[in-house]
This record gives C-alpha cells, sequence and structure tokens, in this order.
C-alpha cells in the first residue's frame, strides 16, 4: 500500500462564504472553475449532502478514468468529499469567514494503491495537478468575487 499524500492550498477571496460555498456545491458552476478536462456527474440527483453520489472523469480519450465519490462530512462552509477509483482518500472544501470575504482552504489526500499507477502519478502528473489544483482556485475566486459584485 502506498503511503498517504497530501496536497494543501488556500486563498482569499473577496465575496461571502455562501457565495464561495455556492460556486463549490453547485455542479453548474462548479464547471466554469474545474478544469475542462475534467467533468462531475451526479449519481442519481445531484446533491452535496452526505450521502450523495457521483463520479469525477477525467475526459482522456478510450480510457476516461473515475474517481467514484460520495460526500462524507457537510456542514455549512465545509464539503468534504471521499473518493475511491485510482486515487483513494478525500477532497475537503472548507470557507473561513474572514473579516473581509473569506479564505477558501482545499485539502486533498490520497493514497495510489496500484504501484504502476502510483509511479505514472509521481512521474507525469504530480507536478502538473499540484499546478491545476491552484489554478481551480484562482478560477474559482474570480468566479466568486465576481458573483459577489452582482
Amino acid at each position: 500500500m502506498s503511503a498517504m499524500e497530501v496536497f494543501e492550498q488556500s486563498i482569499d477571496i473577496n465575496a461571502s462564504a455562501a457565495v464561495v460555498e455556492r460556486c463549490i456545491s453547485d455542479r453548474i458552476l462548479m464547471h466554469r472553475w474545474l478544469n475542462p478536462v475534467l467533468r462531475c456527474e451526479p449519481v442519481g440527483e445531484w446533491s452535496t449532502d452526505v450521502g450523495s453520489h457521483s463520479r469525477f472523469v477525467i475526459q482522456i480519450p478510450l480510457i476516461k478514468p473515475t474517481l467514484n465519490s460520495t460526500v462524507v462530512e457537510r456542514k455549512p462552509g465545509l464539503i468534504v468529499w471521499g473518493f475511491e477509483g485510482f486515487f483513494q482518500g478525500r477532497d475537503r472544501w472548507e470557507c473561513q469567514p474572514q473579516a473581509k470575504g473569506t479564505r477558501l482552504l482545499n485539502r486533498f489526500e490520497f493514497e495510489i494503491p496500484n504501484p504502476l499507477v502510483s509511479w505514472g502519478f509521481k512521474t507525469f502528473a504530480e507536478n502538473w495537478t499540484k499546478q491545476d489544483m491552484q489554478a481551480q482556485l484562482r478560477r474559482l475566486k474570480l468566479l466568486a468575487e465576481e458573483m459577489q459584485q452582482e
């Protein structure tokens, strides 16, 4: 079994925690800041309530790697997706209200049980994944700040 990896980053957003949370929990809005090659598909009705299921599909022709996810923790300002597939772990999104706006904390903790997939990830995708997660936060910040102005 591989060791647990943790990627964590945060960003300050000039928008209320409610607006930021809406950007994370609304699937239509989510697709405005997610990487365009990543699609989130509900399993049944879309929801971010505990126990709700979805799948994140990487749009790579032919293979389309998929992570099956379940909301494992939910309260105002917090959504934690647990997932299984080629990765196993959790993706935590927490809105922390600040004096001016919100700090959004994203903590992605995972392990890759398959040694070959783990090697491939470390060799080819680890740095790209970290950069992409930071780019997603910047896109989410722009979206939330735009929505706050409306």
